[in-house]
């Protein structure tokens, strides 16, 4: 069925206009933080939402937030995988709280860190594991290693990824040619001397690029997830892992939104096995922290260039890496939060959502699709399975993913701000779920007037 755009330009306007009336107090809020905070938001990207302003928000529990409008909404974007487990979880704030009140930082390692290396190596199989704030400086800190062990500067990519503010990475594939992507504000040098990047399930490309003899690491995700869900095709990951190996280059694996697959993550999902891995957002219920672990070859050539320096400036780390309060979270969190448990339920409930959403699409004769990664569902545009973000990107409808977002979020469900996508918590209800379908039924209805 096609979708008269007039309809969805009309439905747009009343969406706003819906939006505005029914939320003063943020309006006011949002006024009032321009006098302080460039574009009245305390990060640019959070003008991005497809409200016509944003939500202050006031608080939030398990799977819902609450607005200085005194709002509720059911929370379907988890703070973009940073809350995947629900906000605020008993045992995160127990610990918290504890940890607290006598000490929140050292510079010297406490016992919560031997636990919370001990428990990554469990999930995850790499027996070294180090700290950081971010994703962005995890994935900054995987790169210097893969440079420092191989001697070769360049970092190999897929078309569509994000793997934090890295200079290296902020590109994009146009007609082929890799160009800085227009996000990339001030790099130092150009993108085309750090790094190469490919299509997603383009194995021939890889071994291509890794031909030239200079690329230190490939970064990516078991899965793409931010240009679309790209599963990979069977045998990439294989013969991924194959052509890096034998051209000596380091495999650094981001789990920071494939860690909705399981509790091993994506590489416990497909059986990969990396060189590095790198993790951050949800790991300390909500508290800055991220991750990167290594293999025992890669440890022991670190060890080697670390004996050789008489100072304890090494281009990796940070005064707050590592600090007892993180380290509190991380392991209150490892240890009852992110259990198998929660992911069998995280998991059943994203399925039912995912049933929930094809029936309806079906039902409506839409040549939309839906695809689901552990507790990550996409709504799609298209019906088909794209192998790379450009593929996935060509069903992209920016006015439909306004539409389709403002919606939601008027009706109480909170979607997420980048991508066509509901993220399943531990505490999401099947009602929760239900509830969802409920409005989705009626977006597909009123976009359709069928």
């Amino acid at each position: 069925m096609r979708i008269d755009r007039h309809r969805l330009a009309a439905l747009l306007s009343a969406e706003q206009r819906r939006f505005t009336e029914a939320n003063g107090a943020s309006l006011a809020l949002f006024e009032r933080a321009k006098q302080s905070l460039h574009r009245g938001v305390p990060m640019p990207w959070m003008t991005q939402w497809a409200s016509p302003f944003p939500l202050f928000i006031e608080g939030g529990k398990g799977a819902r937030l609450r607005d200085a409008d005194g709002h509720s909404y059911i929370d379907f974007c988890l703070g973009d995988t940073g809350a995947l487990f629900g906000h605020s979880p008993t045992p995160v704030v127990e610990a918290l709280a504890e940890r607290a009140g006598d000490g929140m930082t050292f510079m010297l390692p406490n016992q919560d860190a031997i636990h919370v290396g001990e428990a990554l190596t469990a999930r995850f199989g790499l027996p070294h594991w180090q700290f950081a704030l971010s994703a962005t400086d995890a994935n900054r800190f995987a790169i210097k290693i893969a440079r420092s062990v191989t001697g070769r500067r360049r970092v190999l990519l897929f078309n569509g990824c994000y793997h934090g503010s890295l200079d290296e990475t902020l590109a994009h594939l146009e007609n082929g040619v890799m160009r800085a992507g227009p996000a990339n504000m001030g790099p130092g040098i150009e993108v085309a001397e750090t790094s190469r990047m490919v299509e997603f399930n383009d194995i021939a490309a890889v071994e291509a690029a890794l031909a030239e003899g200079d690329v230190a690491c490939v970064l990516c995700e078991p899965a793409l997830t931010n240009s679309g869900l790209v599963f990979p095709q069977p045998g990439f990951h294989e013969a991924l892992r194959a052509a890096t190996r034998d051209h000596g280059v380091m495999l650094i694996i981001d789990e920071t939104h494939s860690i909705c697959a399981g509790p091993g993550g994506g590489v416990g999902e497909y059986g990969l096995e990396p060189d590095l891995i790198t993790l951050g957002k949800p790991l300390a219920g909500g508290v800055p922290a991220a991750v990167y672990g290594y293999s025992s070859a890669v440890g022991e050539r670190i060890a080697a260039w670390l004996d050789g320096l008489d100072s304890f400036v090494t281009g990796i780390g940070g005064t707050l890496s590592g600090n007892a309060l993180a380290m509190a979270a991380m392991r209150a969190s490892l240890d009852h939060v992110m259990t198998e448990a929660a992911y069998d339920h995280m998991t059943t409930q994203a399925e039912r959502l995912r049933c929930g959403v094809a029936e309806i699409i079906a039902g409506y004769g839409l040549s939309w699709g839906v695809a689901r990664l552990g507790a990550r569902v996409e709504y799609r545009w298209g019906r088909g399975a794209p192998a790379n973000a450009t593929e996935a990107l060509g069903d992209a409808d920016p006015e439909l993913d306004r539409l389709f977002r403002l919606f939601f979020l008027n009706r109480g469900i909170m979607l997420t701000i980048f991508y066509n996508v509901a993220l399943v918590s531990p505490v999401t209800s099947a009602a929760d779920i239900d509830r969802h379908n409920t409005v989705f039924d009626e977006f597909a209805h009123a976009v359709t007037g069928a």
